[in-house]
């Protein structure tokens, strides 16, 4: 793997520790190029309770890569969650940095009513 890669992934690592400490739901995002993701997960880290991403139905017809799809995720996320009855969760970011896409997401999440 790459040096950036092992990089990122070491920063999540560190974080995932501290959020399962914390005995928290997370919100776990994932970036690619093209493509943005976002999953529930429960406390325990054994089940997802809602994902989301850039490949549903609803997203699907728009452009994939840019802020305003990411946007999109974090309010269909968002929607999902309160189905699920989540309304606090802790952000995982992944060992992303916290702009552009994914920041978009988080602040979509944010006004879609999640907690974080």
């Amino acid at each position: 793997m790459s040096d950036k890669k092992v990089s990122r992934l070491r920063r999540a690592r560190r974080a995932r520790a501290k959020m399962r400490e914390l005995r928290a739901v997370r919100l776990c995002i994932h970036r690619t190029p093209r493509h943005m993701y976002a999953q529930l997960i429960a406390a325990e880290g054994d089940r997802v309770l809602a994902s989301a991403s850039t490949l549903d139905k609803e997203l699907r017809s728009a452009s994939s890569g840019n802020i305003g799809a990411a946007a999109g995720v974090g309010k269909l996320i968002a929607d999902r969650a309160k189905a699920a009855g989540v309304t606090k969760v802790a952000f995982d970011r992944s060992g992303f940095r916290f702009h552009g896409r994914v920041k978009a997401l988080a602040d979509a999440a944010r006004e879609g009513g999640l907690e974080f």
